[in-house]
C-alpha cells in the first residue's frame, strides 16, 4: 500500500483534494488520511488552521489531528514517530496512506526518515538563557555570524529553532544544514504530488481565506485558547494568526484587531513563499495546477506509477 503525499503551499487546497481522492481509491483498495500540518495538531486551534471539522471529513478517518494540548510543544521528532506508526497500521489494515500537508520540516522528516542530532539539556538551557537575556534578533545575528546558512533559513522571529540551531552547531562543530534530512528515494516508495498556483490566484485565495477566519470567529477562539494556557505554548501561541490576535488582545490599540486581520494575510504570504522555496528544492515531486482541472485523476495518476 504505497502511501500518497499531497503537499504545497498553504491555501491551495490540499485537504479537499486529500478528500476527493481518498473517495476515489476507496473504491478500490481503501485509504486514510494522515495530517502534517504542525499547526493541527493542536485541540481547539480549528478556525485560524482551517481545519476540517468533523462533520466535514466525510467519514474519512483521519489522524495526527488534534493530539495536542496548546500548552505542548510540537516536535518534529514526536511527530516522525507517530506518523510512521500510523502510516505503517494503516497500509497494514489494507488500505492506502494519504499524507497531507504543508509544514515542511515535518513533511520531509517522515519520507525521508530523519535521524535527528544530539540534543544536550545544559547546552539547550546555556542557549536558551542567552535567548532570555538578548532577545530573538540579537541571538538570530549571532547565529548568522556563526551559521550564515543556517540564519537564512529560520525566520528571525523563531526563537525556539535559533537556539536549536545554535545548539546543534555547538555539539556537532558542523554548520546545522549538515544534520539536515537529504533527498533520496522516498520513504515507503511515497508518491509525491504538489499543489501550486498562479501568485496572483493564491494572494486572492489566501486574503478570502483570511477574511473568512476572522469572520467564523478566530477572535473568540484564541480568546477562549487563552484559557487553556495558549499564552504558555512554545509553538501554538506563535501560530499564523493566532500571534497576530494575541498581539493585537494585548495592545491598547482600537485598530489593533483590524490590523491583526491584515498582518495575518501578510504573514501567510510570506510564509507561502518559504514554502515554495522549500518543496520546489525536492526534484520527486509531481506538480500540478491547483487551478487547473482534473486534479483528482492527476494525483491518482501519480499513486499509480510504479516506484
Amino acid at each position: 500500500m504505497r502511501p500518497l503525499a499531497i503537499i504545497g503551499p498553504t491555501g491551495t487546497g490540499k485537504s479537499q483534494l486529500a478528500l476527493d481522492v481518498v473517495e476515489q481509491l476507496s473504491g478500490e483498495v481503501g485509504a486514510e488520511i494522515v495530517n502534517a500540518d504542525a499547526m493541527q495538531f493542536y485541540r481547539g486551534m480549528d478556525i485560524g488552521t482551517a481545519k476540517l471539522p468533523v462533520d466535514g471529513r466525510r467519514g474519512i478517518p483521519h489522524h495526527q489531528l488534534d493530539v495536542l494540548d496548546v500548552t505542548q510543544t510540537a516536535t518534529v521528532a514526536r511527530y516522525q514517530r507517530a506518523a510512521a506508526a500510523e502510516i505503517e497500521a494503516i497500509a497494514a489494515r489494507g488500505a492506502v496512506p494519504v499524507i497531507v500537508g504543508g509544514s515542511m520540516l515535518y513533511v520531509q522528516s517522515l519520507l525521508d526518515d530523519w535521524t535527528f542530532p544530539a540534543t544536550d539539556p545544559a547546552v539547550r538551557a546555556r542557549w536558551e538563557q542567552r535567548l532570555a537575556e538578548v532577545g530573538v534578533g540579537m541571538l538570530h545575528a549571532e547565529l548568522a555570524r556563526r551559521d550564515p546558512a543556517a540564519a537564512a533559513a529560520i525566520l528571525p522571529t523563531d526563537g525556539r529553532r535559533t537556539v536549536r540551531a545554535l545548539e546543534v552547531v555547538e555539539l556537532t562543530g558542523r554548520p546545522f544544514a549538515a544534520s539536515a534530512p537529504r533527498i533520496g528515494a522516498p520513504r515507503w516508495g511515497t508518491a509525491i504530488v504538489g499543489l501550486d498556483c498562479d501568485t496572483t490566484i493564491l494572494d486572492e485565495r489566501l486574503a478570502r481565506r483570511t477574511d473568512t477566519m476572522f469572520a467564523l470567529g478566530l477572535v473568540d477562539e484564541v480568546r477562549a485558547l487563552l484559557l487553556e494556557g495558549l499564552r504558555d505554548g512554545v509553538t501554538a501561541s506563535r501560530a499564523l494568526g493566532y500571534a497576530q490576535v494575541l498581539a493585537a488582545l494585548d495592545s491598547d490599540d482600537p485598530e489593533a484587531l483590524r490590523d491583526a486581520q491584515q498582518l495575518t494575510f501578510v504573514g501567510t504570504r510570506r510564509y507561502v513563499r518559504r514554502q515554495r522555496s522549500w518543496f520546489r528544492r525536492d526534484h520527486r515531486v509531481h506538480w500540478v495546477d491547483a487551478a487547473g482541472t482534473g486534479l483528482v485523476e492527476q494525483a491518482c495518476r501519480v499513486w499509480r506509477q510504479v516506484p
